[in-house]
């Protein structure tokens, strides 16, 4: 885990503007240590120049001390070093007010212009005292000398300090940035995982719609035929006993046949979660790994589901229409055009429309001749379901149906969702149409 600018800032524990105590134990220390050096070399400058050596001494002292404000006003430093340089004064001043400068945030024209002035004040300084010995006879080499120490003795000021702090700069500037671009990456991998998590849900809600779509569709159609033969069963179950014994066998088939959708969309349903619980135990720590898992296990029921039993197809709608036949309704079926197959998905679709419209005609309209047409098209196929009014007014709820108006709402959403058409309502012969429209691709 990488650490946040928030972590840093809220880390700022030192005293004023140091951000840690050792960062002002260190420039304390370097202080001390300046304040002694321009102490010892203000007695000498003190003699030089006439005046007491307290003085001498006391302003060592205080131009020594300047610098444990480098990290605050490294400019300040830097120009005090300057200044003292003609007495001789601020060596170790100069170097570390000429690296801090180097290494701080402030544009290169200014460090280069100070570091320019540090550069010509020690070389005049340099030359200077170098000249003065020279003269006394302290030194006696080739007049050579007088330049190469100078300008040696001024570089070797200046410019190692300056390149270390430009280096240092550079570097801490460079691991800024990847800090930076650490603390964006993990929030961006943050988002991808709750955009992962809110893919996951809505997977799961679409799955959990599709679910509910199939159970409807099994579950309506075959029980509410399951009933119908039920209440024709009790009526002639005295007066026809053969045709009640053929009714009855007519229930124990479909409800055969709906125990075994369920059993079939249970088993998908098993499978999906054991493979989704499989993988959640699997899940790595890493946030990338928790947004791809989040996202794959979402979608592990919608795979299971599509790799299950296939679903029914146009081939079995003559054997639909039968069965709503064997119920008592009149069902005309027609089929226009080339038959052709489409792909599962537009079959299954049709299918449960169609098995849909004639389940609404048993609960709502109970002895209402129907017509159901299929037309294969060029590019789509299209398909519709109308019956006329119902014979008797209290025949509809003569076999006791219930409703939950979801019956319509499933149908338009599978259109929906292939791209296609869905228009429903009543007639004006009194009856009541539902079509669609489902591209063939």
């Amino acid at each position: 885990m990488t650490t946040t600018g928030e972590d840093r800032a809220a880390a700022r524990n030192g005293p004023w503007w140091w951000t840690r105590w050792r960062s002002a134990v260190l420039d304390g220390g370097l202080a001390l240590v300046s304040a002694v050096e321009c102490a010892l070399e203000g007695i000498p400058f003190a003699r030089d120049a006439g005046i007491p050596v307290a003085a001498g001494v006391v302003f060592g002292l205080l131009a020594g001390a300047v610098l444990v404000v480098r990290r605050r006003w490294p400019i300040a430093v830097v120009l005090v070093s300057i200044a003292i340089t003609p007495a001789q004064m601020g060596f170790l001043m100069g170097v570390v007010g000429l690296y801090t400068l180097a290494a701080s945030e402030l544009p290169r024209r200014i460090i280069a212009a100070l570091a320019g002035m540090s550069l010509v004040g020690m070389l005049i300084v340099t030359l200077v005292r170098v000249r003065q010995d020279m003269a006394h006879g302290d030194v006696t080499v080739g007049d050579w000398f007088l330049p190469f120490a100078s300008i040696t003795m001024a570089l070797g000021m200046t410019a190692p300090p300056v390149l270390l702090g430009l280096y240092v700069g550079a570097r801490r500037r460079l691991m800024e940035s990847l800090r930076e671009r650490a603390d964006s990456l993990e929030r961006e991998l943050h988002l991808l995982a709750e955009r992962a998590e809110e893919r996951a849900e809505w997977a799961r809600g679409e799955e959990r719609t599709r679910i509910a779509r199939e159970m409807h569709d099994v579950v309506a159609h075959r029980v509410s035929l399951m009933v119908v033969h039920a209440a024709a069963l009790q009526a002639v179950a005295r007066k026809d006993p053969e045709k009640a014994v053929r009714n009855a066998a007519l229930v124990g088939d479909m409800g055969r046949q709906a125990l075994t959708e369920l059993r079939e969309m249970l088993g998908v349903l098993r499978s999906a979660d054991g493979a989704a619980g499989r993988r959640r135990v699997e899940v790595p720590v890493s946030l990338v790994a928790v947004g791809e898992a989040a996202a794959e296990a979402a979608s592990r029921v919608a795979e299971a589901s599509a790799e299950g039993p296939d679903g029914p197809c146009l081939a079995e709608l003559e054997e639909l229409v039968g069965q709503s036949a064997a119920a008592g309704m009149v069902v005309d079926l027609s089929v226009e055009g080339e038959v052709r197959s489409y792909a599962p998905e537009v079959e299954a679709t049709a299918y449960r429309v169609v098995q849909e419209a004639l389940t609404n005609v048993h609960k709502h309209a109970a002895g209402a001749k129907t017509y159901v047409r299929l037309a294969h098209r060029v590019s789509e196929i299209a398909m519709q379901v109308e019956n006329e009014p119902p014979p008797e007014v209290g025949s509809a709820s003569s076999a006791r149906l219930p409703s939950g108006g979801n019956g319509l709402v499933g149908m338009k959403e599978r259109v929906a969702a292939l791209g296609g058409v869905f228009v429903s309502g009543p007639t004006d012969a009194g009856g009541f149409r539902v079509s669609a429209v489902i591209p063939a691709s």
